[in-house]
């Protein structure tokens, strides 16, 4: 596995220990490498509650609930798809904190208004203020399918780390 996703995931498994929270992922574009990335790490159990790979809108319907009319407004790669994402991630797990991704990793899928790259994230934490959106939109560019993955990965898995705000 890539050593940096590996070095960061054990910054966060250690950051979240000693906050003394677990973690859930819902991840759609990174297709569970943020997940692979923090269990690859010996022990992330007491840390890693669970991770949902919600790759299809079906899947976003039936494993975290994310609202069809939701989907069907504002695309599956959106602000408010990946904060339903984060929110249903939470509602569906025990742990204290979600982060969600969504994107367009390509090569194909984009479009003028969301170019192969756009990615997006959010964030949330349990008995969090709902009013309180932690979520933001990347524009990696056409790095290819595998970076634009990585670098997906390497912004959620800042966004794990306690305190943390959109990049």
């Amino acid at each position: 596995m890539d050593p940096e996703l590996l070095a960061r995931a054990e910054q966060v498994l250690a950051a979240n220990r000693a906050a003394g929270r677990c973690i859930v992922t819902a991840e759609s574009c990174t297709g569970g490498l943020v997940a692979a990335a923090l269990t690859e790490i010996a022990g992330a159990s007491d840390v890693f509650e669970r991770g949902f790979v919600t790759y299809s809108n079906d899947a976003k319907l039936e494993s975290i609930g994310v609202n069809q009319d939701i989907l069907q407004t504002f695309g599956a790669v959106s602000i408010a798809v990946a904060w339903a994402m984060a929110q249903g991630a939470l509602e569906h797990s025990k742990a204290d904190v979600a982060v969600a991704i969504t994107g367009i990793a390509g090569p194909g899928g984009g479009s003028d208004k969301k170019p192969v790259g756009t990615v997006v994230f959010a964030r949330a934490e349990r008995d969090g203020n709902p009013d309180k959106v932690t979520a933001d939109v990347r524009h990696f560019g056409d790095l290819g399918r595998s970076e634009i993955r990585r670098q997906a990965a390497l912004v959620a898995l800042d966004l794990l780390m306690p305190g943390a705000e959109a990049p």
